[in-house]
């Protein structure tokens, strides 16, 4: 009897693992189906050049970028620019670009679902709608001029991404022989949007007045003194230029190095550590499942100077261009803004919708109050500094910068902002590298896709 009973516990045991990796298994599958069939090895949804041979690409309007030709191979859009221009979003025949819709969605392109796999009886393969509008990417690859960069623009109330350009691109119907150091093809398939971080300059200076604005009370009683230099600690902290006497106002449009060092040290590292990691700057979005590089700002153990120079970012700090967009979408929308995503819908042959997808709020960036301080003073910056007149029937709030990055090399120029326009929901975000002037080269590029946004030119 006993050694009956030892039998049946083991039978037992036996059957709970059996039935505990069933539900692990069927888990796994519900989860990952989708990815595990749309692995290239998969001769079913792959042609032997490994090419993805169902399903077609299209943005927000309709407009096929990649589809699938007779002889199964992969087919462009007609116009070469906008097939650059939208490389890094509809992606390339080979797979080079991961962030691109040929290999991130690749199992929504596939058309699997669980009850027939990637066999359909409605047809081969789904349309997968981008919420990016080609027409914007087109503007912006122009504009940018063969600069080396990135390009977003979103609505920050539902999340839809219209504009994402990273340069440098090439055709990808006409992919070029990329030999390795290439300077002109340096960091090609890389997403420079989504994976890239770079020296912010005096963008980031919105945080240190966020921070400056809840922490120092008297703070917009004050009057600051610029000379063109002021020692912090063993560091000279410099500006183009002596500013003279202002007050914070002009001290963030005439954007001020020395102001901003001496803000910083009377702040602390401790508090510009939390107001950069409440900004979202230092963490990672998950861009449509594409997560999206986290910033890095090393401000412990520095000393005066350099946490001056960290204030107006510089030195160490790093930045990703999607994470700013967001930080800007929250300041337009009182304090949280949607997560960005790049997928509008996706349709079976038939036409009926097999994915639904919502938007997603971030967590608190900034207080509602300090949203709304910031938004004029933005506004201010561009009435007083960058020129309304280059944006026409736009109520626009920006910030510009120009990160110095060493090497002999010519600085990155950033811009950054959004409306406050009703029936225009958008932040965006420019990054040059090597461009040189902030609300110059990167203002020029914001300027010519917000137009073409807004305007229809």
């Amino acid at each position: 009897m006993l050694r009956i009973e030892k039998r049946a516990s083991v039978c037992l045991l036996l059957a709970a693992a059996l039935v505990l990796g069933l539900a692990v298994f069927c888990f796994r599958f519900f989860w990952n189906g989708g990815r595990w069939v749309s692995f290239a090895a998969n001769r079913h949804l792959y042609n032997s050049k490994g090419e993805l041979s169902v399903g077609r690409v299209l943005d927000r309007d309709g407009d096929v970028l990649s589809w699938v030709d007779e002889d199964g191979s992969r087919a462009w859009y007609a116009n070469p620019t906008v097939r650059r221009a939208t490389l890094h979003v509809v992606g390339d025949a080979q797979g080079k670009i991961g962030s691109g819709a040929l290999v991130a969605f690749a199992d929504k392109l596939s058309g699997y679902n669980l009850l027939t796999g990637a066999y359909s009886p409605l047809g081969e393969g789904n349309d997968l709608y981008l919420t990016i509008d080609a027409y914007l990417n087109y503007v912006a690859y122009n504009a940018m001029d063969g600069k080396k960069g990135a390009v977003g623009v979103y609505n920050y109330q539902t999340g839809e991404v219209l504009c994402l350009l990273s340069t440098p691109t090439y055709d990808p119907a006409d992919p070029p022989d990329i030999q390795e150091g290439d300077p002109q093809y340096e960091g090609v398939y890389v997403n420079r949007f989504l994976s890239g971080l770079l020296t912010p300059g005096s963008v980031f200076k919105t945080v240190t007045l966020s921070a400056a604005i809840e922490t120092l009370p008297d703070l917009f009683d004050r009057t600051f003194t610029c000379t063109g230099s002021l020692q912090v600690g063993d560091e000279l902290v410099t500006c183009p230029v002596a500013h003279g006497e202002m007050d914070i106002y002009s001290a963030y449009t005439q954007s001020c190095n020395g102001v901003f060092a001496q803000l910083a040290n009377e702040l602390g590292a401790d508090v510009l550590s939390r107001y950069t990691q409440q900004a979202g700057l230092t963490g990672s979005y998950q861009v449509s499942g594409l997560r999206t590089a986290a910033g890095s700002f090393p401000f412990d153990g520095l000393t005066p100077g350099q946490l001056g120079w960290a204030a107006v970012g510089q030195g160490s700090d790093r930045m990703n261009p999607c994470a700013l967009m967001v930080y800007m979408g929250a300041i337009a929308n009182g304090g949280r803004a949607a997560v960005p995503q790049l997928v509008l819908r996706t349709e079976t042959p038939l036409g009926f919708p097999p994915s639904f997808y919502f938007s997603r709020q971030t967590e608190r960036l900034v207080s509602s109050d300090t949203a709304q301080v910031l938004a004029d003073m933005m506004a201010r910056n561009v009435t007083e500094g960058y020129g309304a007149g280059r944006f026409p029937n736009m109520d626009l709030c920006a910030k510009s910068g120009t990160a110095e990055v060493g090497g002999g090399k010519s600085p990155t120029a950033w811009f950054a902002g959004f409306l406050r326009n009703e029936d225009a929901p958008y932040a965006f975000v420019v990054a040059v590298e090597e461009g040189g002037s902030g609300s110059q080269t990167a203002g020029n590029v914001a300027a010519a896709v917000l137009n073409a946004l807004v305007n229809g030119s």
